[in-house]
């Protein structure tokens, strides 16, 4: 098939050179490319052109970009795994002290396969079900909470008494706790009253006040109770020892943030995977099928109203987001980490390519399979006029969508910068 120009980048030409009967150019804006090819937009006699390819072949062609766009990111993550010393599995190996998760249904050992509804078979698949899990007010009444409370109150007591403590003592000791924490989450986790807790929670008191060296009171805190709460709350999915096992009403640790709005703070560890090349290969393809599951549940989420138009980033708020993930690993982890999260968000950007060029919408590669689609039924290819016409439209939709978007990045640029989770 004739190729009239090979582009990288959009809009202006900046420069370009031809090599046989194909143009190489580059233009301004680094946000994709094109493959012009002969009797792509209108109809041509020669026989090398676009529409007198056959229909197979001529939707091949229009899959082709987004599906190298998708194999483009499978090998940036894949250049993302092989250096990480450990690749995140979904297994639960432990908790945090004061883990809400812990007293209200997760086990260590669990291997989480769906939250909230969505399946998770990867880290990334975990990620995103617990971005999109909802903030529910509970009743601050109920059990749940208040053994919720019970260990978050524990933890708050026994950081009291370390600091009442000689600092050159507090490590063992802070030590010592740790352990207790993990006998005393599980038992108050089976508590089947209020009472039960509390009483626990008091006896506990007690061997962390024996632990820092203090002088038993017997007197500890009451637990608050308020009339409500704000939790990041859902039902999970477990493995456990083998069965399939639903959890109702699963809380993540909800702190309150300085913006007065809740944060969620993950509060339990997963088991790494044994890594080998096996392992790697196959969780590069598995998360390569989780980051377009996560596309499409931002493109419907987009659409139902559950993410908003402030979620959504141009050519600036990508730009800005990949400054800021590489400045904060660089600060934190190194040259070799920054290098890797500025990999990682290109796969995320490139998979999204393909995936949202795939779209059945006007003036992307979707809209042009959808036509031939209809050709295909109809034995009668849609009228060329007609064809333009709807392209154009879908054309000017898309640009004032991406106006509007840089604007609104322009705007966060300059006034408190981006959070995309």
């Amino acid at each position: 098939m004739k190729v009239n120009e090979f582009s990288l980048g959009m809009g202006p030409k900046l420069f370009g050179f031809t090599r046989g009967e194909t143009t190489y150019s580059f233009r301004l804006f680094p946000i994709g490319g094109y493959c012009a090819m002969e009797g792509e937009d209108k109809d041509s006699d020669n026989p090398r052109a676009f529409n007198n390819a056959k229909i197979w072949k001529r939707m091949i062609i229009i899959v082709a970009g987004a599906f190298m766009n998708i194999v483009l990111g499978m090998i940036l993550l894949l250049v993302t795994l092989i250096p990480q010393e450990n690749i995140a599995s979904t297994e639960v190996s432990m908790f945090m002290p004061g883990s809400f998760s812990a007293v209200s249904g997760l086990q260590a050992g669990d291997k989480i396969v769906r939250i909230n509804g969505y399946d998770v078979n990867t880290y990334i698949d975990f990620y995103f079900a617990l971005y999109t899990m909802p903030v529910v007010e509970v009743d601050g009444d109920e059990l749940e909470i208040y053994k919720e409370d019970c260990a978050f109150d524990l933890l708050t007591y026994a950081r009291e008494c370390l600091n009442k403590m000689d600092s050159s003592k507090a490590d063992e000791a802070d030590s010592k706790m740790s352990e207790v924490f993990r006998v005393a989450q599980p038992k108050i986790a089976e508590c089947t009253s209020k009472e039960e807790a509390y009483q626990l929670f008091c006896e506990y008191c007690d061997e962390m006040t024996e632990i820092a060296g203090l002088k038993k009171t017997g007197k500890y805190p009451e637990i608050e109770i308020r009339e409500s709460r704000k939790r990041y709350r859902s039902d999970f999915t477990v493995i456990r020892d083998g069965e399939k096992i639903e959890l109702k009403d699963v809380d993540i640790m909800t702190l309150k943030g300085d913006d007065g709005e809740s944060k969620m703070q993950l509060d339990f560890y997963v088991q790494p995977l044994d890594k080998n090349v096996g392992v790697i290969l196959g969780e590069t393809f598995k998360e390569t099928v989780s980051v377009v599951r996560m596309v499409w549940g931002g493109l419907a989420g987009l659409v139902t109203g559950k993410f908003s138009l402030n979620e959504m980033a141009g050519p600036v708020g990508l730009a800005a987001t990949i400054t800021d993930v590489a400045s904060k690993s660089l600060e934190t982890n190194g040259f070799g980490s920054a290098v890797s999260s500025i990999v990682y968000v290109m796969m995320v950007i490139s998979i999204n390519l393909g995936v949202v060029n795939m779209l059945p919408f006007p003036a992307l590669d979707g809209g042009r399979f959808l036509m031939l689609l209809i050709e295909a039924i109809f034995h009668k290819p849609v009228p060329r006029k007609v064809e333009s016409i709807i392209n154009t439209i879908g054309l000017v939709l898309l640009l004032g969508l991406t106006a509007v978007i840089a604007v609104k990045d322009i705007w966060q640029l300059f006034n408190g910068g981006f959070n995309y989770g």
